[in-house]
Formats: structure tokens, sequence, C-alpha cells
């Protein structure tokens, strides 16, 4: 009979496998090396360029925050401002969202769509924050504990942390939306196709944490505008240090003519 066998994976570290089970190796992209700064920097510059250069102004309310973020989720910038104009005119604080019919908090967000799941889980959150609700701490708190006291909240992950750090108290954050994702991972700021935890990691890694706003910001009017699903590659400005479009510029069609 075959015994257990050790084997060591693509990632240096060793798992025990059952008899005759054939290891699984986990993917690895062998062409990405994390960028230099000045790469950074370049690409900061052209957004900058591109988009000019965002300035953050912190709201300070920390609860607002996670709850737009919350009802943001799986929906548009509009749909989720017209939800949260709905649910506070109908609720004017937080203790009153936590402590309504769960069916009432459901028709005030119902614009914002999947009304059903976001209204419970919005009241869970506002219970857990104790009788008067309150989040200010998190201001001069220890980052890696306002993300684990934030990341253990229903429903709150790493990117919802990230947008109340920074978007409420102006703490250096990249939250990694779809957008962020998608032209992160073509510019090769990160592993194309990496998951949404490593990729923030990445690039908290290598962004100077004065340039994490505008960044973020930058990388999302371009996903929007120009980087979409389907890239519009001949209008992009950032192509000529995009290794996504070396890799695919034969699909993306002629460059526009330049100047006669």
């Amino acid at each position: 009979m075959p015994l257990p066998s050790k084997v060591v994976l693509a990632d240096g570290s060793t798992a025990t496998l059952p008899p005759g089970r054939p290891p699984r190796v986990p993917k690895r992209d062998p062409e990405w090396r994390r960028p230099s700064r000045r790469r950074v920097l370049a690409i900061r510059d052209r957004l900058r360029e591109l988009y000019g250069r965002p300035v953050n102004e912190p709201h300070g309310h920390p609860i607002a925050e996670l709850v737009r973020t919350v009802l943001s989720q799986n929906t548009n910038d509009r749909n989720r401002d017209v939800a949260y104009g709905r649910l506070r005119e109908r609720f004017p604080t937080w203790d009153e969202v936590r402590d309504a019919p769960t069916e009432e908090v459901e028709e005030a967000i119902k614009p914002g769509g999947l009304s059903p799941t976001k209204a419970p889980r919005i009241q869970e959150i506002l219970g857990r924050l104790g009788d008067q609700p309150d989040l200010d701490w998190l201001a001069e708190a220890p980052r890696e504990e306002a993300l684990s006291y934030l990341d253990d909240l229903p429903g709150v992950g790493r990117k919802t942390a990230a947008c109340v750090m920074i978007f409420a108290f102006g703490r250096p954050e990249i939250p990694v939306d779809t957008h962020v994702h998608r032209v992160g991972g073509r510019l090769g700021l990160f592993r194309l196709g990496a998951p949404f935890e490593e990729a923030h990691d990445e690039m908290l890694a290598i962004t100077p944490p004065e340039d994490a706003y505008e960044l973020h910001i930058n990388l999302i009017q371009h996903g929007r505008a120009i980087c979409r699903p389907k890239p519009r590659c001949r209008e992009c400005g950032l192509r000529r240090m995009c290794p996504w479009y070396r890799a695919n510029r034969n699909q993306a069609g002629p460059l526009p003519a330049g100047p006669k």
C-alpha cells in the first residue's frame, strides 16, 4: 500500500499528500516582476496628465462611508447615492436604521439593488457598533487593528475597509475595485489575474502613501474611459508602457494616424 508523501510546491511550501494523489502546483506567472518605483511614478505621472491630480478631502464620517460602500456592492454610483439618500431621509440617525423593521430599511434602499441582502447586513453591522454606533476611533487606531476590526464586520471585506480608511480619514489605502483590478493587472502593477487580496497588498507595497488616493481615483477613471473589459487601446495614452497591450497589439487594431 503506498504511503503518504511530502512534496515541495512551486511556492516553496511543503504539503503532505494522501496516497496516490498527484500534487497540485499553484499557477505562477514567471514573466511578472514587481514594478520599480520609477515605473510606478511614470504611470502615476501619465495618468495625471490624462486625468488631472485629484485631491482627497476626507469627510470624517466612517459609518456613512461604511454604509455607502455596502450599498455600492453590485450597483453603480448613481443607484448607490439614491439608496443612501432615501435611507438617511427615512432614518436620520444610525440607531434608527439599526432598530427599524428590516422591511422598512429594505424598502428605503431598494434603488440600490439587492436590498433583501443589504438591509439586514447594514442592520447587523450597526448592531455590532454598540448602543451608540461609533467608528471615530479608527482615525487614530493602528492600521492593522483598524483593518482587522472592519474586516470582521458582516459582509465587509478588504475593499470596503480600505474605502472607510481613505475616504473617511485620509489614511493611505488603495481600494481595489473591478476597474483598479483590471487596469492594474494589464499595466503589470500586480500579477494579471491576481486575487483581489493579493492585488491590494501589491498596490500598497508599490505606491507612495501620498499618492494612494490619486492613483486609486485615476486608475478608476482610466478603467471607465479607456481600459474597459473590451479596451480601447488605440486611444490609450498608456499603451507604450502597457505589457498587456504589447502582448495583444495584434488584436487591438491599427493605431490612429499621426499628424501629417
